[in-house]
């Protein structure tokens, strides 16, 4: 084995879940931009369509994004008449994000997305319930 082996592309587990990621995203481009929508705010808009009202901090944490990326999406959000922020009543420090009617209506035109992607993706259901736990196995070790 060459010393160097472990920098060839082909042997790096990042690259293509890198590739892969980038990919999975442009099938979502056509469907989301009828939506208005990019990909960020679509899975921050997941959240809200099971959650309804939520603070930045645990939606970043669900999504795995920090503020200052959370941010401008959830004000394009808010300025788009999807979501409203506000104070925590209890605490003045906690930001509440809340889907408005406009957001919850929003949820029956992205309905059947889940299911135009799956038809790219190509896997059986046993093969994407293995790269799902694969995926989140990843990302629990890789968020401690």
């Amino acid at each position: 084995m060459d010393r160097y082996d472990t920098l060839k592309l082909e042997n790096q587990l990042c690259f293509p879940l890198y590739a892969a990621s980038r990919e999975v995203i442009k099938h979502y481009h056509p469907y989301l931009t009828q939506l208005g929508l990019t990909y960020t705010q679509y899975i921050a808009m997941m959240v809200l369509w099971a959650d309804r009202k939520i603070s930045v901090k645990e939606l970043g944490r669900k999504l795995f994004l920090d503020s200052g990326t959370l941010t401008p999406v959830l004000k394009s959000l808010e300025e788009k008449g999807y979501v409203n922020r506000r104070r925590s009543t209890e605490d003045e420090r906690v930001l509440i994000v809340e889907i408005t009617e406009s957001g919850e209506a929003l949820k029956e035109r992205a309905v059947s997305i889940p299911e135009k992607i799956a038809g790219c993706v190509k896997l059986d259901t046993e093969e994407a319930m293995q790269l799902y736990q694969l995926l989140y196995k990843v990302l629990a070790v890789m968020s401690e």
